[in-house]
């Protein structure tokens, strides 16, 4: 049976989720004010007659009705058909300090944000100080404070990980020297979503244990029967596997392979074989074959290619010659189109691609027909002021419900480039997602196909769609698929890569950068690429300069 604590919290949340809706505010006050009363009672309701709960001062027949279906059914219906039309992450927006209500129900319904995933993604894309009552400060404490959440759920992207698992390496190093440490596992193979941080440390176990008792970050470890395992202060597993100076780049071998590959490369070379002392690039000259890059010890397919002498030249973030898909102040950006380019410049790329969003995008400022023709002044003066170093003119086009962009065939041809993107109405079957992309990539104009799933990793799914299908519809009208930087997107996901590339079809690693910080995604991007063996000939933003724009024009032809 409910206790008064429970009850409160029913009145509580339903007024919040009336709120969130819309609906009755005297209503939605009332069950505000009994979630208040009830809480403050002296006495169980469990224990009060039925007959007298109505009488409390503060709750009345109505209130009293539904106390007596909790305390008799443990449920209260009324609360239970609002859980059903609220998304689950609505709910879960109820947990961010400085999101009431009023808040929640705007970003829900203006931005069409449903998830503290997406949530993040808008604040990193500046959108929520495009919304009434929301400034600078507000779109920073409510980042913070996801990201506080965010921190304790137990999975991390590889770019939230990061920091701490290079900053642990070096950390341990410098504890254990001369022993010789190293990042293995997850993050040694760069994938995506990271679990635990794992390390292989050339001392046995009981020196582990007394030397590692000197980092009280690290907490209590637990020694099982291969290594020891941990929890950090800042909320991530971490899994140490001890080894001896003799054994460790066995060891450093087989944790960071996954077991798919350890099998394969077994019918190979039985790694137990190796001798002492054996280096990871000495094992893979043992088994006759290429040293596989750890990105790549994930499958046999790569042992096969490797056995061959064919594995590729894999592309590096210093093959990026240019900044593709980039927002200003035009639309949703943080900074000018002036300092987007001064500072793509600086850091030496060759042009900036700026594709700031559509008009449809109303929530990120997008671009009217009147604006654009602005934008493109603007342009061509910066162009003129900035050479050698070129701004291409570009728009992130809404592919909008039947598939067709957002602007007549007039205005998208005035862009150099266009990417196209889905970004409303995200909730589709796939027989729905493929009509509408499958349209978008057939138009003439659409250049890029951006974030093909619209997927947000660890926040929200893509819509279903068929990959193999897209890319050959890609191949047969000549469109590039951008593989988005974001950390939070990495879409295309990097498993179809090798299929994109044996049909033919340019990807671009792209930052879809908000700031000028957002520059520093294509590392992310290029990482993710580099797992899905992307070389630098099939990647757009590899062109140079003069590259691209004779891209451009036979595209145009």
């Amino acid at each position: 049976m409910l206790d008064n604590y429970a009850i409160a919290d029913n009145f509580s949340l339903i007024s919040k989720l009336m709120d969130i809706q819309g609906d009755n505010s005297f209503k939605a006050k009332s069950f505000s004010s009994a979630a208040f009363t009830v809480e403050k009672l002296p006495v169980q309701l469990q224990v009060t007659p039925p007959e007298e709960i109505s009488k409390i001062k503060g709750i009345g027949d109505s209130i009293g009705k539904a106390i007596q279906e909790m305390l008799a059914t443990g449920k209260f219906s009324a609360l239970e058909a609002y859980l059903l039309k609220t998304p689950p992450g609505i709910l879960e927006m109820l947990k961010i300090k400085g999101l009431g209500p009023k808040k929640i129900a705007t970003i829900w319904k203006e931005l069409e944000v449903e998830t503290l995933g997406e949530l993040l993604y808008a604040c990193n894309e500046n959108r929520l100080t495009l919304l009434k009552g929301f400034g600078q400060k507000t779109q920073d404490a409510v980042k913070q404070s996801i990201e506080f959440y965010f921190s304790n759920q137990g999975r991390y992207l590889y770019a939230q990980a990061e920091a701490l698992a290079l900053s642990l390496e070096k950390e341990l190093q410098q504890l254990l020297a001369p022993a010789a440490v190293s990042l293995t596992g997850q993050f040694r193979r760069t994938e995506n979503i990271i679990d635990e941080i794992e390390l292989v440390a050339a001392l046995p176990t009981p020196a582990l244990l007394e030397k590692l008792g000197q980092l009280p970050a690290l907490g209590q470890l637990t020694a099982l029967e291969d290594a020891l395992l941990g929890q950090h202060e800042q909320h991530i597993k971490i899994r140490i596997y001890p080894a001896t100076a003799e054994n460790f780049g066995k060891t450093l071998f087989t944790t960071t392979a996954t077991p798919s590959f350890l099998e394969r490369f077994n019918t190979v070379y039985d790694v137990n074989n190796a001798p002492a002392n054996t280096t990871e690039a000495e094992i893979f000259s043992l088994a006759g074959m290429n040293y596989v890059e750890p990105c790549l010890r994930y499958s046999g397919e790569s042992i096969d290619l490797a056995l061959k002498k064919q594995l590729p030249d894999l592309i590096s973030h210093k093959d990026i010659k240019g900044i593709i898909h980039s927002h200003s102040t035009w639309s949703d950006g943080e900074h000018t189109l002036q300092q987007m380019a001064l500072k793509a410049k600086e850091q030496g790329f060759e042009y900036l691609v700026i594709s700031d969003h559509s008009r449809s995008a109303f929530y990120a400022n997008g671009l009217s027909i009147e604006r654009i023709q602005a934008q493109h002044a603007e342009i061509d003066e910066l162009n003129k002021q900035l050479a050698p170093f070129r701004i291409f003119k570009s728009v992130e086009a809404d592919i909008l419900n039947d598939g067709s962009l957002d602007y007549p065939d007039e205005i998208l041809a005035t862009f150099d480039l266009v990417i196209a993107s889905v970004h409303s109405n995200l909730k589709m079957s796939e027989e729905k997602a493929m009509t509408r992309l499958l349209k978008a990539i057939e138009n003439p104009y659409t250049t890029i196909l951006g974030h093909m799933t619209g997927r947000l990793l660890l926040s929200r799914n893509g819509y279903p769609v068929n990959h193999r299908q897209i890319i050959d519809a890609c191949a047969a009208n000549n469109v590039v698929i951008e593989i988005n930087a974001h950390p939070r997107r990495l879409d295309i996901d990097w498993e179809w890569i090798p299929y994109a590339m044996e049909k033919n079809v340019l990807l671009s690693i792209d930052p879809d950068a908000h700031s000028t910080d957002g520059f520093h995604d294509i590392y992310y991007g290029t990482l993710a690429a580099r797992k899905g063996r992307l070389t630098a000939a099939h990647n757009l933003s590899s062109f140079s300069a003069a590259e691209l724009e004779a891209f451009i024009s036979r595209k145009k032809k």
